[in-house]
């Protein structure tokens, strides 16, 4: 089985927790070790992930072995798996753009971005070294609010003819142009936004569907996250959140029995608080009525280290975007968006994206319809051998 080559813009966090995770599952049977939705896909294993190119803007990353970078200022996610060994692969300066906000130059150091002194690639040159490297899928790890400069890395990606998975709520995925771009050139994206393995979306879906399935009528609910990481101090400047805020409404009101008023539902980060470092704390509160109109209500505080929490459904997106390209499929691939990502351009419950995305990983010729509604994974009657 070959490998497969990964290229990452934006080594923080959520790029340290993956790569940590690649290593610290590489001793150990994937099959007894807890925290992987799926051991083995395509008969790739977590162990066959190498990072071949990466990309950052900080100065203390900049230049590094990708080794050291992922634990160097302002990262301070947990560290599960500390002796990473050096990869030979540098982390190049990136692409600016829109991937910095200025409100983040007022905070200490620790704390924030230090933008280098560095010549910032052009196309070609990403491309290129796309080409050169190998690599196979493109991880998007850029700060929140990143619209320009993420379109111009899925930009690097469609050219190189590499694997897109957009990890942050940036519509590409889900934006019917881009997506038509992606097939046409036969080029996978899975997208937009990554969902968490256990987080306040999944979760807060997970409770919104469980009330339609039961016949409670949600009335109103709201979502509040805080976290001391450097994306919610990003998300500090309210003109860079938009998108993510689209993106995580969107997701508890397409599983909901009628959508919520604008006024009655509230989704999205809230505050940052420094000491929380990337432990994310949500607190989720949901009304409605039972039988005979009677009230109810949820309440619940959900505590989990946020990039860690996204990595495990990395490791999935990755192996999924290296089987299409092994089977040759090109342009959004459509269960795997819909269970791994908050923004897909199409919704579906969870358990009916997992069935999809299940099937996916046994063939790719299906017919979908038969696969929502019953799971099964069957040819089309003209393809059946």
């Amino acid at each position: 089985m070959k490998r497969i080559k990964v290229a990452i813009a934006g080594i923080g966090n959520c790029a340290s927790s993956l790569i940590q995770g690649i290593h610290y599952y590489r001793n150990r049977d994937p099959q007894e070790a807890a925290g992987l939705m799926h051991p083995v896909i395509g008969g790739y294993g977590v162990s066959d992930i190498d990072i071949v190119a990466a990309w950052d803007i900080d100065a203390r990353k900049v230049g590094q072995d990708v080794a050291t970078a992922i634990f160097a200022p302002p990262n301070c996610t947990q560290v599960f798996c500390k002796d990473i060994p050096p990869t030979g692969v540098k982390v190049r300066m990136g692409r600016i753009l829109d991937g910095y906000s200025d409100h983040m130059a007022q905070h200490p150091q620790e704390h924030t971005f230090v933008l280098a002194d560095q010549p910032e690639p052009d196309k070609d040159a990403v491309v290129s070294l796309l080409k050169e490297s190998g690599a196979e899928v493109f991880m998007n790890y850029l700060p929140v609010g990143s619209e320009e400069a993420s379109r111009f890395y899925a930009e690097c990606a469609l050219e190189a003819g590499v694997a897109f998975v957009n990890n942050i709520p940036v519509f590409i995925a889900s934006d019917p142009q881009w997506a038509k771009r992606f097939a046409e050139k036969k080029v996978p994206i899975i997208g937009d936004d990554i969902k968490a393995q256990l987080g306040a979306t999944i979760t807060h879906r997970t409770l919104t569907d469980l009330f339609r399935k039961r016949g409670v009528k949600l009335e109103r609910t709201y979502q509040l996250n805080t976290g001391g990481n450097t994306d919610f101090l990003n998300m500090k400047n309210q003109d860079r959140l938009a998108s993510k805020k689209e993106s995580k409404t969107e997701a508890v009101q397409s599983v909901a029995a009628k959508r919520l008023d604008e006024a009655n539902i509230h989704v999205g980060p809230s505050d940052y608080i420094p000491w929380q470092k990337d432990n994310k704390v949500c607190f989720l509160r949901m009304e409605g009525k039972l039988f005979g109109d009677v009230p109810m209500n949820l309440e619940m505080r959900l505590s989990v280290e946020d990039s860690p929490n996204s990595a495990g459904v990395a490791i999935d997106s990755i192996r999924l975007a290296r089987l299409a390209l092994d089977r040759g499929i090109g342009g959004v691939l459509e269960g795997p968006s819909a269970y791994l990502c908050k923004h897909p351009m199409k919704q579906y419950p969870d358990d009916e994206a997992y069935r999809m995305t299940e099937a996916f990983i046994q063939d790719n010729r299906v017919d979908l319809d038969e696969v929502r509604h019953t799971g099964r994974w069957a040819r089309p009657a003209a393809e059946a051998v």
